[in-house]
C-alpha cells in the first residue's frame, strides 16, 4: 500500500467519525496519522510496517496502525466500509458547504432526512428549511449561495494544499529512472490562489510516451485518460489529478513555458515571436527559414520574442507583457526581502502561542520584529482583550524587549473591530498605547454598498489605523467579497497614508492581487500579514508575497519589507499628519 491511498482512506474515516459525532480527539488522531503517512518517504508501507518503522512514526497509533495493515493485508479498510455501511453518502458532500458543519448536518438529516446537497438546495428552496430552529431566512439564502459556490468550484482547492499535494506528485515523476528533470507548471507555478489540478512536465531521456505509460500505473493511480499519449490525465485515489506532460530533454523549455500559462499569455507571446520571425509547432521553435531554434532556459526563450523574463507568477493578465515591451518590468519582491510581520494573535485573544513563543517563530525565519495584533474588545467571538488585559500584556512585551540581546523588539498593535458606524473599537487614550492598529471588519458583512464603503472611509479617517486589514472580506471558495466601492477606497487609502493589507491567509488572499497594482498607482503602501494564530501560519508570509509577486510588486512597496524603524515611522506619520 502507497502512503498516498492509506492518507486517503484515513482522512476519510476522520470525516466520517466528525460526521458521527464522535470525539474530536478521536477525529484528530486519523487526521494526524493521515499527514504522519503521507510525509513518510516509501512506495511501499508494508516494509515500513516489517521493519518496525510505522509502529514508531510520531502520528500513527495503535488503531491507525490497524488500519494501514489492513489496507497492507487487503487493500481495503474494513472499519472504513463498516462506517460507509452506516452513512449516508451524500452527507460527506455536504461537509463540502460552507456554512455548514457537522451540528447542522446532523439537525437537517434527524428533521428532514436530508443526505445530499441536492436534497438541502431542495428543502432550501421549497421552504421547509425556515421550519427548522436556527434556519431563518437570511441563513437559509446564505445556504443557497453556498451551494452554488460549492457547484461552481468543483474540484478547485485552496494553493497550500494543492502544493503539498503538488510535492508529493513532483517527487512520484522525479524518482522514475529515464526522468532527468520534472518541474510543476500550470496555476501552482504562477502561484494561483486556487488550483483544480497539478501540472508537471517531465524531460525523458525515453520514449516520452513510455515513460508516461509506466507512471500511469504508479501505485495510487484510479483512473488515467487520454493514455497511450505523452500527456495523460491521471486521477489519484484521493481524487488529486496530475495532468503529466511527457517530453524529449530538448523540448524541456518550451513545454515547461507553455504548460505554465496562462492561456492569454502564452498566445501574446506567440503573437510576438512571430513578430521576429519565429514559429511556435508544438514545442519546437522554427525560424524563417524552418530550421530549429534552441532556448538553453525561459530567460533565452522570453529573448527570442524580444522579451526579458517574465517570471511565473505574472504570466496572467497580459499587463506583465506591456510592462516587459516597455522595459519596465519590477524586480520582484523576494521572501528574503521580508523584514517582520505586523499581524499576528497570541494566547491573549484566538491565537495558540504566546507572544514569546510567536517571536521566537519569527526570530527562526529571519525576521528582525514582530507585531502582536490581537482582537480587540467587542471581538467577543474571538476573545477579544479588555483594556485592562492591554495593558498586562504591553508590560509583558516590555519585559520581553528589555530581556532581548539580538535587537529583536516586538511590536504593541492591535487588530481594532472597523465597527457598524466606521469607528474605531476602544477610546482615542486607548488606541494611542498601541505602536500601531490594524482595523478589520468582522461583523455586518450585509450592509449595502454605500453604507459598507461609507464605514471603511471613515475608518480611514481615523488617524490611529495604520493598516486596513483584509479590505474585502472575502474568503476564498466559501465568501464572496462584501460590497464596497474599491476605487474610493483605494484613493483614500492613498490620501491619508493608511497601508492596505495583503492578508496572506490562504482562506483570504485579501487584498486581491489584481487590484494591487491600482493601488500602488495611487501611492498605497502594502502589508503582507499573515494573521498567524500559530508559529506554522507564520509562513503564510510566503505565500503572500507570492501573491505580492503575482501583482508586480517591489520590496519598496512592502510596508513589512522596511526596517521597524520605518515601520514605526510610517505609523508616526499617520497620526501627526491627520492631527
Amino acid at each position: 500500500m502507497d502512503p498516498r491511498s492509506a492518507a486517503h482512506v484515513l482522512s476519510l474515516i476522520a470525516a466520517h467519525l466528525e460526521l458521527r459525532g464522535e470525539s474530536p480527539f478521536k477525529v484528530r488522531a486519523y487526521e494526524g496519522a493521515a499527514k504522519a503517512v503521507i510525509a513518510l518517504e516509501t512506495d511501499d508501507l508494508a516494509a515500513l510496517d516489517h521493519a518496525g518503522t510505522l509502529a514508531e512514526t510520531r502520528g500513527i497509533g495503535p488503531a491507525t496502525l490497524a488500519v494501514i495493515r489492513d489496507l497492507n493485508a487487503t487493500g481495503e479498510s474494513s472499519y472504513l466500509e463498516q462506517l460507509r455501511a452506516e452513512t449516508p453518502p451524500g452527507l460527506l458532500d455536504l461537509m463540502q458547504v460552507p456554512g455548514l458543519g457537522t451540528s447542522r448536518i446532523h439537525q437537517l438529516h434527524a428533521a428532514l432526512g436530508i443526505d445530499s446537497v441536492d436534497a438541502m438546495e431542495t428543502a432550501a428552496r421549497d421552504g421547509r428549511l425556515r421550519a427548522l430552529k436556527g434556519f431563518g431566512p437570511k441563513t437559509v439564502d446564505r445556504l443557497i449561495h453556498a451551494v452554488e459556490r460549492f457547484r461552481a468550484s468543483g474540484t478547485r482547492d485552496l494553493y497550500p494544499r494543492m502544493l503539498a499535494s503538488a510535492t508529493s506528485l513532483l517527487a512520484m515523476v522525479r524518482s522514475h529512472p529515464d526522468v532527468v528533470r520534472a518541474e510543476l507548471a500550470g496555476s501552482l507555478r504562477r502561484h494561483c490562489e486556487t488550483a483544480r489540478d497539478v501540472d508537471v512536465v517531465a524531460a525523458c531521456v525515453a520514449d516520452p510516451v513510455a515513460v508516461a505509460s509506466s507512471l500511469s500505473r504508479a501505485p495510487g493511480v484510479r483512473q488515467v485518460t487520454n493514455e497511450g499519449t505523452a500527456s495523460p490525465c491521471i486521477t489519484l485515489t484521493d481524487g488529486a489529478r496530475l495532468d503529466l506532460h511527457c517530453v524529449s530533454a530538448e523540448d524541456f523549455v518550451v513545454a515547461l513555458w507553455r504548460a505554465t500559462g496562462s492561456d492569454q499569455h502564452v498566445r501574446s507571446v506567440s503573437t510576438m515571436l512571430a513578430a521576429h520571425g519565429i514559429t511556435l509547432e508544438g514545442n519546437h521553435l522554427l525560424d524563417a527559414s524552418g530550421r530549429r531554434l534552441e532556448a538553453a532556459n525561459e530567460a533565452a526563450f522570453y529573448a527570442l520574442a524580444g522579451l526579458p523574463y517574465v517570471a511565473p507568477e505574472m504570466r496572467e493578465s497580459g499587463r506583465e507583457l506591456q510592462l516587459a515591451a516597455r522595459g519596465r518590468m519590477p524586480t520582484l519582491i523576494e521572501p528574503s526581502d521580508i523584514r517582520g510581520v505586523l499581524h499576528c494573535h497570541s494566547e491573549y485573544s484566538d491565537g495558540r502561542a504566546s507572544i514569546a513563543v510567536m517571536a521566537d517563530g519569527a526570530r527562526a525565519r529571519g525576521w528582525s520584529y514582530l507585531g502582536i495584533t490581537d482582537h480587540s474588545a467587542s471581538a467577543f467571538y474571538a476573545g477579544g482583550v479588555s483594556r485592562e488585559r492591554i495593558l498586562a500584556q504591553h508590560a509583558e512585551i516590555d519585559a520581553l524587549n528589555a530581556a532581548a540581546t539580538d535587537g529583536f523588539l516586538i511590536l504593541k498593535g492591535i487588530e481594532a473591530d472597523i465597527l457598524a458606524d466606521g469607528t474605531l473599537d476602544y477610546d482615542g487614550e486607548t488606541l494611542d498605547r498601541f505602536d500601531f492598529v490594524v482595523g478589520s471588519i468582522h461583523s455586518r458583512f450585509s450592509m449595502d454598498q454605500s453604507t459598507m464603503t461609507a464605514r471603511v472611509l471613515r475608518a480611514l479617517d481615523d488617524p490611529h489605523l495604520t493598516i486596513l486589514g483584509h479590505p474585502t472580506g472575502r474568503l476564498l471558495l466559501s465568501r464572496d467579497p462584501y460590497p464596497l466601492d474599491l476605487e474610493a477606497v483605494i484613493d483614500k487609502a492613498g490620501y491619508v497614508g493608511v497601508a492596505l493589507e495583503l492578508n496572506a491567509d490562504p482562506k483570504r488572499l485579501d487584498l486581491d492581487w489584481r487590484l494591487i497594482p491600482r493601488a500602488i498607482e495611487r501611492g498605497v503602501t502594502i502589508a503582507i500579514g499573515p494573521d498567524a494564530h500559530s508559529v506554522a501560519s507564520l509562513d503564510y508570509t510566503t505565500i503572500g508575497v507570492g501573491m505580492a509577486r503575482k501583482a508586480g510588486v517591489a520590496a519598496q512597496d512592502i510596508l513589512n519589507a522596511r526596517s521597524v524603524d520605518d515601520v514605526l515611522a510610517f505609523s508616526r506619520a499617520r497620526r501627526e499628519a491627520l492631527r
